[in-house]
């Protein structure tokens, strides 16, 4: 039973020591990221299909309100 529970904690520390390091990412930019904008002049474009946009021009979105929370908070 030694046997097995020492050739275990060999082959963990061997699959530790030869794992892949991972590489370290660089920060993303405000060039990397694409959010939606509103710009003049922008063209539109026309999809026909289901198609992913990154960074659309948005002309309307939505009625966006807040509505506050009327609740009373905990146990008493």
């Amino acid at each position: 039973m030694w046997v097995f529970f020492a050739a275990f904690v060999i082959g963990l520390a061997a699959s530790y020591a030869f794992a892949p390091k991972p590489q370290s990412q660089p920060s993303p930019t405000m060039d990397d990221i694409q959010v939606p904008t509103a710009e003049v002049g922008k063209d539109i474009p026309v999809l026909f299909g289901c198609r992913e946009m990154r960074g659309p021009n948005v002309l309307w979105y939505g009625d966006l309100r807040t509505i506050p929370i009327k609740s009373e908070g905990g146990k008493k």
